[in-house]
């Protein structure tokens, strides 16, 4: 979508024929090569048939399923990198010089705390000022994930019995998976947002004595649960805190990592032999979020993850040990976790942050202070599109803030390069003189963005393509296909596809009568999305009835997932994700509504920091749950005259309808039918976090525990029925 354009067509003219100018003297030979790929086919069907299998075209004779010869395990993997670059930086971690309180503008005093959403309710605020990048070379970093598994096994853990970490995204976590894959311990993750409920479920489920966590999540999520995880032995705290913890149960010994490392090193316990894994052991039993019911522990073994890295790496050009990776997502999805591996494979260094001191701006970060990508300038970037929309609004916000000139000076630029982009051709010109400040948010020298966990509506991929001056590539797999399905190419700047298939799978599509979806649909083959390969995981971990539902093995002894997502294949060869089985809900009338479409239109609405559309067959209309944007709301508020306080605003009758007003243009604007815009909605004055139970893998809320909490309210905009 463009930018609205008001100008003097002279001026019109005169810009473009300058850019022209610059641009076909400047880079006419990558105009040509990138139009040529562009339009090159990604896929094809290697029987012919519209329901595939489809297959990478670099791929259709045989799947890949590894990086390097003989590297086939994931203690290999480091290895052979650290062995290639022994003295290159492999984990940085930026130290604190200090933290400090902030009193904000209208008096009071905030505190935000990291991976706390609820922070900004509390008494203070603890701003840090952050310095440089300290770096683990990969020699160390390997020596030290050595002496970690010596250590633990000095503690009682054993080969092929599971270790937990719970723990937040830091140079830590991999170290401590890194001792886990080399010593064949299989690492049980769990998301550090979880609820207490969903962590014992997945330590007794799993029946770990053994887990690596930080001092803030033991103090504020482990401590209370333990007496209800009876297994529990030892608790490895990543930090160095004190070596006595009072006031925890008997029996529960409490270690440094550092302890444990040192333990490692001693040479009776280094001398001791270690088995080593083989391909078929499992290295991973990542839990899911739980958005759908309980936590599944998803069995990932070594050649699982290895398939799914490989065909990873092969889609982002020139991956070398030259390149920078910002990790900040959380390394218990499989999105952070595969990208990470994708990195250390290639001896890209990585370091690290988190959502709070990301970027200057970042709520953590001290005014005057910089954020961690302006420091690290990373050249590789992994996001979901809740992080992108965020970006996409707050720009957007600064754009309406500039005077005549430079908004006018924007849009041009932003609508020529849109239509270049288009074409295939790059914007040399404008990336120079406009964008560069928009590109410096992220630092400045990325080149690659990886978009992944959900869909990315088409607007927020057009603005990241434009403005920050790279590819955006969007991927899709789950935790099921360790994250491995497709990636669109770099070149590829069409919107709304997810790319062809990686080298190391194939894709069929399965008819879906009931929903109206057949491979022999036209223009292009459509259905339920199978994917097959040896990326494909082992299954659930004590699921039997589970797995024989999702996961089956060919005639040939291949392994297939069954996603429940719709898909159709494209001319050439690309993926289209279109509906889901699961997020389809049949209106009373008998109009389908896909409840993820609405979300994903709707969240570009600046009033709209987070939606749940929620919809049921005895209805015959959407409705709506939104965290609304607190400065927007605000001024909508003042517009009208409406005062009050902040949970007064959201639970005022006049407030909700004309934020439904708003959405209700959204939509519209968006292209959504008139049964699929919500036509009441609820307007929460707190964002969904773990602490009330209403948190999922991309922020979005749990259906089935909305309709439990919030039965009242979906009874009310139903009209009391």
């Amino acid at each position: 979508m463009k930018l609205k354009e008001d100008l003097n067509p002279m001026l019109l003219l005169l810009f473009h024929l300058m850019v022209s100018i610059y641009t076909i003297i400047t880079f006419l030979p990558s105009y040509l090569l990138s139009w040529e790929r562009a339009k090159r086919v990604k896929a094809r069907s290697v029987e012919g048939c519209p329901e595939g299998p489809y297959r990478a075209v670099s791929a259709t004779k045989r799947l890949v399923t590894s990086l390097h010869p003989g590297v086939d395990t994931l203690d290999k993997v480091f290895e052979y990198a650290a062995t290639r670059f022994p003295h290159r930086d492999c984990l940085g971690t930026r130290e604190v010089i200090s933290e400090e309180d902030e009193q904000q503008s209208n008096g009071k005093v905030f505190k935000k705390v990291q991976n706390d959403i609820k922070a900004a309710m509390e008494e203070r605020m603890v701003m840090v000022v952050l310095g440089e990048y300290r770096w683990l070379s990969y020699q160390e970093t390997l020596t030290a994930a050595t002496q970690l598994g010596s250590g633990l096994a000095s503690l009682g853990q054993r080969p092929k019995t599971n270790i937990a970490i719970f723990c937040e995204t830091r140079a830590e976590w991999i170290i401590a998976a890194q001792a886990c894959f080399m010593y064949n311990f299989p690492l049980v993750t769990l998301y550090s947002t979880l609820g207490g409920p969903a962590i014992v479920h997945g330590l007794n489920e799993t029946q770990v004595t053994h887990i690596i966590t930080s001092k803030e999540l033991l103090e504020t999520r482990l401590k209370a649960i333990l007496i209800e995880v009876p297994r529990l032995q030892h608790i490895i705290v990543v930090e160095n805190t004190p070596t006595t913890w009072p006031s925890y149960p008997r029996g529960i010994g409490i270690h440094n990592m550092t302890a444990v490392q040192k333990l490692g090193a001693r040479p009776e316990n280094a001398a001791r032999e270690r088995k080593q894994p083989l391909p078929s052991d499992i290295a991973v039993i990542m839990y899911t979020s739980g958005s759908t019911g309980i936590p599944k522990g998803v069995m990932i073994s070594h050649s699982n993850i290895l398939a799914g890295i490989t065909g990873m790496a092969q889609r982002i050009p020139n991956l070398c040990e030259e390149d920078t990776y910002i990790g900040y997502l959380p390394l218990a999805h499989v999105l952070e976790l595969s990208a990470e591996l994708v990195c250390v494979s290639h001896g890209c260094r990585i370091g690290y942050s988190s959502p709070q001191t990301l970027a200057d701006q970042s709520t953590k970060i001290k005014r005057g202070s910089k954020g961690d990508t302006s420091v690290l300038q990373p050249t590789l970037m992994a996001a979901v599109p809740e992080i992108m929309d965020r970006i996409y609004k707050n720009v957007m916000n600064k754009v309406e803030e500039m005077n005549c000139v430079q908004r006018t000076l924007f849009i041009l630029a932003y609508n020529y390069k849109l239509e270049q982009l288009a074409k295939g051709y790059s914007t040399p010109l404008c990336d120079r003189l406009v964008f560069r400040k928009v590109r410096s948010l992220l630092g400045g020298r990325t080149r690659v963005l990886l978009s992944g966990g959900a869909p990315l509506s088409a607007a927020t991929q057009r603005f990241m393509n434009v403005c920050f001056c790279c590819p955006v590539g969007q991927g899709y797999g789950l935790t099921e296909t360790c994250g491995a399905g497709t990636i669109s190419e770099l070149w590829d700047y069409s919107t709304g596809r997810v790319g062809g298939p990686l080298v190391c799978c194939e894709i069929k599509l399965k008819d879906w009568v009931e929903g109206g979806y057949r491979s022999t649909d036209k223009p292009h083959p459509r259905g339920e999305i199978l994917i097959g390969g040896p990326n494909i995981t082992m299954g659930y971990y004590k699921k039997e009835a589970k797995n024989q539902e999702d996961f089956f093995v060919d005639e040939n002894g291949q392994r297939w997932f069954c996603t429940g997502d719709i898909g159709e294949f494209q001319e050439d060869g690309c993926l289209k994700i279109i509906d889901r089985k699961k997020d389809l809900v049949k209106l009373q009338a008998g109009e389908y509504v896909s409840l993820g479409k609405v979300e994903a239109m709707l969240k570009n609405c600046p009033l709209i920091d987070n939606i749940c559309a929620y919809a049921n067959s005895d209805e015959i209309y959407v409705i709506g749950f939104v965290v609304p944007n607190q400065k927007h709301l605000l001024a909508l508020a003042d517009q009208y005259g409406i005062r009050g306080s902040w949970e007064e605003l959201c639970n005022s009758k006049a407030m909700e309808e004309l934020v439904l007003k708003v959405i209700t243009e959204a939509a519209l604007t968006a292209q959504l039918e008139r049964f699929e815009i919500p036509r009441k909605i609820c307007l929460s004055p707190e964002p969904w976090t773990p602490e009330t139970g209403l948190v999922t893998d991309a922020f979005k809320l749990k259906r089935k525990e909305l309709k439990t909490r919030y039965q009242d309210d979906i009874e009310r905009m139903y009209g009391g029925k």
